[in-house]
């Protein structure tokens, strides 16, 4: 029997389960090649982790591993119920919180190492926690596809760790009681990205489509809703969706360097969200908090049938 040792977090409804023991024994290297072994050698982890029946769809993992930069308290990759993430932004809240609950940091900046570079992170010692992204940018705007029932639909293409299509004029009301409407809907868009062939930098698949709407809070500035690459709904304002629309929001002039701006999730959840200029490149600031949910032992018995989850 296989013992894997996980702490449960959600981030503003999102859940997170963070494997701090007993992972897939990858190679040494790079992120990005301990993410690719995983990938071709250890598929069946990712499946048992966060699939059912111990998981479920809206499951984020994020495996801790030995950091390749010493100055990093950890590397983590990011995968869910079809795949693997290049960065979660809700998921290194998530994480940073769970290191603090496994007593591994104090409150104050640490850096996590991600396959897409290093993330910078400010934690507070108990639930709250601001990470600086990866560089973020549009890289196209004004796209329009033809959705299949739904007819031309027009958005801007961004990078914020993952590849977004973000659409802000859309006809749909952004309330919790249409998620199945509003997965139907941005599921068509992305599979309208992918019959039109529009793609991000280099032919790089857009994996998330990101809608915006206005607030239910007044004290917020725009409500989204977020489609994730296995189908499932983003409960919260989505780190990295929400670095795409700084990105797109400081392209258009719309959002000066240090402004706060305010995205609220589908269910409600908010993240403060600002950015400053580096070399001409905009690094958005995330603010949320994820809280501890669970301390677990996932164990994996070879009698079982679905031992290592039900496979996407």
């Amino acid at each position: 029997m296989r013992r894997i040792e996980v702490i449960d977090t959600h981030t503003g409804g999102e859940p997170t389960r963070v494997v701090h023991a007993g992972g897939p024994p990858l190679p040494d290297g790079s992120l990005t090649e301990r993410r690719q072994a995983f990938r071709q050698q250890y598929d069946e982890y990712r499946s048992a982790i966060v699939n059912e029946p111990r998981g479920s769809d809206v499951m984020v993992g994020a495996l801790l591993c030995p950091p390749v930069d010493p100055t990093c308290v950890a590397g983590v990759i990011f995968f869910n119920n079809v795949g693997y993430l290049g960065m979660c932004g809700h998921g290194t809240i998530g994480v940073a919180v769970a290191l603090g609950h496994l007593g591994r940091i104090v409150a104050g900046r640490h850096k996590l190492e991600t396959p897409v570079g290093v993330i910078a992170f400010d934690y507070d010692g108990r639930s709250r926690v601001t990470l600086e992204n990866v560089p973020s940018y549009r890289f196209r705007t004004g796209v329009t596809v033809p959705v299949e029932g739904h007819g031309p639909i027009t958005g801007d293409v961004a990078w914020g760790g993952n590849w977004f299509f973000l659409v802000g004029e859309h006809g749909q009301s952004l309330t919790v009681d249409r998620a199945e409407a509003l997965t139907d809907f941005t599921w068509r868009i992305r599979e309208a990205l992918v019959r039109e062939g529009v793609t991000g930098e280099d032919g790089a698949e857009i994996d998330h489509v990101e809608l915006f709407g206005p607030p239910v809070d007044p004290a917020n500035d725009s409500r989204n809703f977020v489609l994730c690459p296995g189908k499932a709904y983003d409960r919260s304002p989505c780190g990295t969706g929400t670095s795409a629309k700084l990105a797109c929001l400081a392209a258009a002039g719309e959002l000066a360097e240090g402004d706060v701006w305010r995205q609220e999730s589908l269910v409600g959840s908010a993240f403060e969200g600002q950015y400053r200029l580096e070399a001409g490149r905009c690094i958005p600031l995330i603010t949320g908090k994820a809280y501890v949910n669970a301390e677990a032992t996932l164990l994996l018995d070879p009698e079982d049938p679905f031992e290592m989850g039900i496979r996407r």
